[in-house]
């Protein structure tokens, strides 16, 4: 259950404490099948998997949520091919063509017939709260999507004042001067993937993958003025991920030296297996942001 991406929101103490309610609210937001006339449905689904009752995993300060979604599939392909057979029919047994209301009409029709026949495409994305230091980080690099999953929370919640992670120091002018001197912060590596854009209005916009971010190649953008808008970085040799300029950790993933400790492991269920990979991710990415908070001043809210 390792995630993929971490996008950050922080919250105050204050907000910390409603958090300890989530447990118990769970349930009254729960996912439920999409109605027949309904185009999407969101709620909390178990971390666990199918069949499986619990909404939430807890490890000491850390709490795991899951935010599952139904959406139908209704390609506009069809609705469009039901209008066109319906107005043909309309057409041929009247003598004269449809008109833009009937059009409309029909295809008000078409959706309330096709609707209900309509497949259904299931999602998850699961995110984690941390009660002490005040992160919640969500397993996508989606603004959007994250976004759906805070909201989701305030409405389970009733409140839930969280804001995205921002930094005082540019992440932008940051990543582009460790480039320009050749230094990183303590624990910080370069990888092998890069994106620099002209900062000008519609300027240039390199991307490089497999890449020896050294190299003279990219010290040549840099001095046309190129900024650095996602960087690949090893953290400790032990995570790899492309941050972007907005704190967005892209292409999360644990390395070897990080994971080795769960191969010797004897773990009976499902449930201590997910419990076990929570809680080293959860160890790792908190010294990770950690570092974040202090090298870009990603400063936790102080009110309510």
């Amino acid at each position: 259950m390792f995630f993929k991406n971490l996008t950050l929101f922080r919250f105050s103490p204050e907000t910390a404490g409603k958090l300890k309610k989530l447990e118990a609210k769970l349930a009254e937001h729960a996912l439920r099948p999409c109605g027949p006339l309904e185009m999407a449905t969101r709620g909390w689904i178990s971390p666990y998997g199918r069949n499986e009752e619990d909404l939430m995993h807890s490890h000491g300060r850390y709490r795991l949520v899951t935010l599952g979604g139904e959406d139908k599939i209704l390609p506009m392909a069809t609705v469009n091919q039901y209008v066109a057979d319906k107005a043909a029919a309309i057409e041929a047994e009247r003598g004269r063509p449809v008109g833009a209301r009937e059009r409309r009409k029909l295809k008000e029709d078409a959706l309330t017939d096709l609707m209900p026949r309509a497949l259904t495409r299931p999602s998850r994305i699961a995110s984690y709260v941390d009660l002490d230091d005040g992160w919640m980080i969500i397993d996508t690099s989606s603004r959007k999507q994250a976004e759906n999953v805070v909201s989701q929370l305030r409405e389970t919640l009733g409140s839930f004042p969280a804001v995205q992670a921002e930094a005082e120091e540019s992440p932008r002018a940051l990543m582009t001067e460790w480039l320009i001197e050749a230094k990183l912060p303590e624990g910080f590596e370069l990888g092998d993937e890069i994106e620099l854009k002209d900062p000008a209005d519609r300027g240039a916009i390199v991307k490089c993958r497999r890449q020896d971010l050294a190299s003279e190649e990219i010290r040549e953008h840099l001095k046309c003025g190129k900024q650095v808008t996602q960087l690949a970085i090893v953290y400790r040799e032990r995570l790899s991920f492309v941050l972007d300029e907005l704190l967005t950790v892209r292409k999360f993933k644990l390395l070897d030296l990080a994971v080795e400790s769960l191969e010797s492991g004897d773990r009976e269920s499902a449930r201590a297996e997910l419990d076990a990979r929570f809680a080293l991710m959860v160890l790792e990415v908190n010294q990770l942001l950690g570092d974040l908070e202090k090298t870009f001043a990603v400063h936790r809210p102080a009110g309510k």
